[in-house]
C-alpha cells in the first residue's frame, strides 16, 4: 500500500536508500510481488517515476489506484501504454467497488481526504479492504475520520472480519477516528501509519498523549497478523 513516494514534506520518514533500492529492484523480501495499491495521488504517497520503474521490474505486478493517480502516472517520462493492461483505475463512487486478482478480493471505498469539508475536497482518496484467502486487512490512506463517510455502508463493513487495520495515526487520537474503528471496522488489530518522524520510536519517550496505540515508526518493521480459522 502506497509503497513509493518521493516527498516527505519534511514531516514523514523517507524510505532508507537501501530499502528503496531493494524494493525497486525486486530483491528479497520484495521479490515475487503481485499487487500494489495507491490510495491517492499525493507526493507523500505516490511517485509516478518510481512506480514506473517498480512495474517494469515486477512484471507480474498489478496496480490498483485512483483514477487521479493513474492520470498522473500516465504523465511519467517513459510511460508505456502497454502497462495499462496491468492497471486498474478506480473512479470515485458512492458505493464500494469490488475487484478480484488471483487469490485477492479487493473492495475499494471512496472516503474523502482528511480535512474534509474544509480542504482537500478535490482529492480522490481510497480505502482498501483486501482479503487474501482467510486474511483481511484494511488500509485507509489519508481518510477523513468522520463516521458519516462509513455509516452508509455499515452492512458492507459487517460482511467480513477485519484482522488488521492500518489507519493514519490521527485515527487513534481523535474521538471520530476511534469511533469508526470501534463501531464500523472493528479490526482484530490496529497499527497506526503515516506517523510524523518527530514522534520518537520509543513509546516512553513520546508525549503522554501519543502513548498507548501501536504505531509504525521504523522503516521495515513488521507485525504478525493473528487469524483464527473457523471450522467450515
Amino acid at each position: 500500500f502506497d509503497p513509493l513516494f518521493d516527498n516527505d514534506y519534511g514531516q514523514y520518514e523517507s524510505l532508507p536508500a537501501d530499502m528503496r533500492e531493494a524494493l525497486l529492484a525486486g530483491k528479497p523480501p520484495y521479490d515475487g510481488l503481485s499487487a500494489a495499491f495507491v490510495s491517492h495521488s499525493h507526493e507523500d504517497h505516490f511517485s509516478p517515476a518510481d512506480m514506473l520503474r517498480f512495474m517494469r521490474q515486477h512484471q507480474a505486478l498489478h496496480l490498483f489506484a485512483s483514477e487521479q493517480a493513474v492520470s498522473d502516472f500516465k504523465q511519467a517520462n517513459g510511460f508505456d501504454e502497454s502497462l495499462l493492461a496491468r492497471i486498474t483505475a478506480i473512479a470515485p463512487s458512492a458505493r464500494p467497488q469490488q475487484f478480484t486478482f488471483g487469490d485477492l478480493v479487493i473492495d475499494a471505498h471512496t472516503v474523502p481526504h482528511s480535512g474534509w469539508p474544509d480542504r482537500m475536497t478535490d482529492v480522490h482518496n481510497l480505502v482498501y479492504r483486501v482479503t487474501l484467502i482467510d486474511t483481511t486487512v484494511v488500509h485507509l490512506g489519508d481518510s477523513d475520520t468522520k463516521d458519516r463517510h462509513f455509516a452508509p455502508q455499515a452492512a458492507h463493513w459487517k460482511e467480513k472480519q477485519i484482522h488488521m487495520a492500518f489507519p493514519p495515526y490521527w485515527y487513534l487520537y481523535s474521538e471520530n477516528g476511534k469511533q469508526v474503528l470501534r463501531e464500523r471496522l472493528k479490526p482484530g488489530q490496529v497499527v497506526g501509519i503515516h506517523v510524523p518522524k518527530a514522534l520518537p520510536d520509543n513509546e516512553a519517550d513520546r508525549p503522554i498523549e501519543y502513548r498507548g496505540p501501536d504505531l509504525f515508526t521504523i522503516p521495515g518493521e513488521t507485525r504478525d497478523i493473528r487469524v483464527e480459522l473457523k471450522d467450515r
